[in-house]
């Protein structure tokens, strides 16, 4: 076979292109500034890229909920617009944004074990050792909660070694095509879940 157009080089090809077609997409912008925080769970609200569709990051730690912050008390850190709740929050955030940042760039945690940025839904979430993570929902909460420490031992490597400082959509589709050794799909994830709730009910 020509070395030239075997599968693994097409779908590269078409990888690259389809991230080059969608570079000017407001979506894909706004997952990928050029700061030290790329990629994000961040959506284009006019010219800012806001973080978590707008959540309080601090409400998490405060207040052990969710909660929608506000135009009103923003900050932006590193190319990315936060709201918060109130003043205070705003000036905690300011004095140490880092402690607040979600964990993966609050893009789904459980994905993030696959090497996959994507999803992350505000309201699905934990706080663990001080660090804030977010989930894709319920079902991607109750896969990682399987093993805590061993799922943030490979989501920490996979975000170090190579999702951060990537783009948010290639790497998506490189990860979906190319998958991880101990890549599970929803469906196995699903029974792995019911299998150790029903060895907890035993």
């Amino acid at each position: 076979m020509n070395r030239f157009r075997s599968p693994a080089r097409v779908g590269r090809v078409l990888l690259l292109s389809a991230v080059v077609a969608l570079g000017g997409c407001s979506a894909m912008q706004a997952q990928n500034p050029s700061s030290a925080l790329q990629p994000v769970n961040a959506v284009k609200v006019d010219d800012a890229r806001l973080m978590l569709f707008g959540h309080d990051v601090v409400a998490y730690f405060t207040e052990g909920r969710h909660a929608l912050g506000s135009a009103e008390f923003q900050s932006v850190h590193e190319g990315v617009t936060f709201r918060f709740a109130n003043a205070r929050h705003k000036a905690m955030f300011d004095a140490e944004p880092m402690k607040y940042v979600p964990q993966y760039g609050g893009f789904c945690a459980d994905g993030i074990v696959y090497a996959i940025p994507w999803g992350g839904d505000p309201d699905t979430w934990m706080i663990r050792d001080g660090r804030l993570f977010i989930f894709g929902g319920a079902a991607s909460r109750d896969a990682f909660l399987l093993d805590v420490p061993g799922n943030i031992a490979l989501a920490d490597k996979y975000w170090a070694d190579e999702v951060q400082g990537s783009h948010s959509f290639w790497q998506r589709s490189k990860r979906l095509v190319w998958r991880v050794p101990h890549y599970k799909s929803g469906g196995e994830l699903a029974e792995l879940v019911r299998q150790a709730r029903a060895a907890k009910g035993s």
